[in-house]
């Protein structure tokens, strides 16, 4: 979970308090909320920090008054939240004093987070972008001789335009590029410059396109990035490694059969596109009910679960861990978590389209990664190369970092909320 180290650039005023624009390279969108945390908690650093875990910290940073703008850049075997633009509330639900939002999606649904507007105090507007990032065909050094057409590019005024400086974190796990904000040489970041302007030889984003499908899709995702950009007031890069390959651990952990009880105790029936305002209530409420159910059947060992308990008391030879059964269901209620280990010929594809992309951005004030290789959500025997590809690139287009690779600087005991500072 990186959000320490954004805390830390906003408390020394390289970023601002505010209208921050997030853009989040991942195959997970982390955009949960912890269901029974008291909204105010994002008010006290210390005690926010003890309750979030890698899937629920970006939204008590948009409550917070932080992140205005959330763009989720995934490949394409990441599809939990629906593809587009989502406009909607964060805020303090009235009746339960947590974080709850307006947005319909099922994503948010199948949590039971969804609250109508009316519900809500002390609310904050997100505008949240889910784009796909395609891999790019191999091409050697193609795009070196071919830069990607863009006219509409964004320029930072200097004190944003001061050397990159990438902070690496974990998601939840090891590792976290943090910057030596020292080096940054801003006093206080002022908004980003955004000035249109024609490039002499750079076509306009909108004209047809000439150098292939991939290509076209891209100009096209950095237009509507830059769009975005425009609403804010500083830019904050966050790369997870398993963007580039993912994997279930969960699926690792439980046979076939025991994962396909899970998904018949979780199965969440999703409400249909005309559904009103009272069916979305009770949608959550029932929703609700059934995760609370679960989460007490677990805890008692109610007998509707003496099969999966027999099956994984005999496969594992002990005592199941039902905290972590719970919390492996919660991942396969209306669709699986993403589990998809690369090729290293798929790895780069997608390395060359996110070089690609950022090229065509404006340099962010903060870059993080995440390693998410201590909860196996990344190959652990594939984090490393994917590390280093990642570095190549940000080095190539931002020249001089200041790296801090504080996984090898801080030794965290493993589980699924390690992680490590810079």
């Amino acid at each position: 979970m990186v959000l320490p180290f954004i805390y830390r650039a906003i408390g020394s005023k390289h970023l601002p308090t505010s209208n921050i624009s997030f853009v989040h390279l991942d195959s997970h969108p982390d955009l949960l909320i912890p269901v029974n945390m008291p909204a105010d908690t994002v008010f006290d650093k210390e005690a926010l920090f003890s309750e979030l875990s890698i899937e629920n910290w970006i939204m008590p940073a948009v409550y917070a008054g932080h992140f205005s703008q959330v763009i989720w850049l995934h490949p394409i075997w990441a599809q939990q939240i629906e593809e587009g633009t989502h406009h909607f509330l964060v805020g303090k639900d009235t009746s339960t004093t947590t974080i709850r939002v307006t947005s319909t999606d099922n994503y948010f649904l199948s949590d039971g987070l969804y609250v109508p507007a009316d519900q809500l105090e002390n609310e904050k507007s997100l505008h949240l972008s889910v784009r796909l990032v395609n891999p790019s065909r191999p091409s050697g050094n193609w795009e070196e001789s071919h830069p990607l057409p863009s006219a509409k590019r964004l320029k930072l005024t200097e004190a944003s335009a001061a050397n990159a400086t990438v902070a690496s974190s974990s998601k939840d796990d090891e590792f976290f590029l943090a910057p030596n904000l020292a080096d940054l040489e801003m006093k206080g970041l002022e908004k980003i410059g955004i000035i249109h302007e024609k490039t002499a030889g750079v076509q306009d984003p909108s004209a047809s396109c000439s150098f292939g499908n991939h290509t076209c899709q891209t100009t096209e995702l950095v237009k509507d990035i830059l769009q975005v950009l425009q609403k804010g007031s500083a830019f904050v890069l966050d790369i997870d490694l398993d963007f580039f390959s993912v994997k279930n651990p969960f699926k690792e952990i439980y046979t076939q059969e025991e994962y396909k009880i899970l998904q018949e105790l979780y199965s969440f029936k999703k409400p249909n596109s005309s559904s009103s305002e009272e069916d979305l209530l009770d949608c959550v409420e029932n929703r609700i009910h059934q995760l609370e159910d679960l989460e007490a059947a677990f805890a008692d060992l109610m007998k509707n679960l003496l099969h999966l308990v027999c099956s994984l008391k005999n496969r594992m030879g002990g005592t199941p861990d039902y905290e972590m059964v719970h919390q492996a269901g919660l991942t396969c209620d209306y669709s699986e978590i993403p589990h998809h280990v690369s090729t290293e010929k798929e790895i780069e594809g997608l390395i060359q389209s996110v070089k690609h992309l950022l090229r065509n951005l404006p340099k962010p004030t903060l870059v993080t990664i995440a390693r998410s290789s201590l909860d196996d959500y990344c190959p652990a025997e594939q984090v490393d190369l994917i590390q280093e590809k990642v570095l190549n690139v940000l080095r190539s287009i931002y020249d001089t970092l200041d790296v801090h690779l504080e996984y090898l600087e801080i030794s965290y005991p493993p589980g699924p909320d390690s992680s490590s500072t810079a």
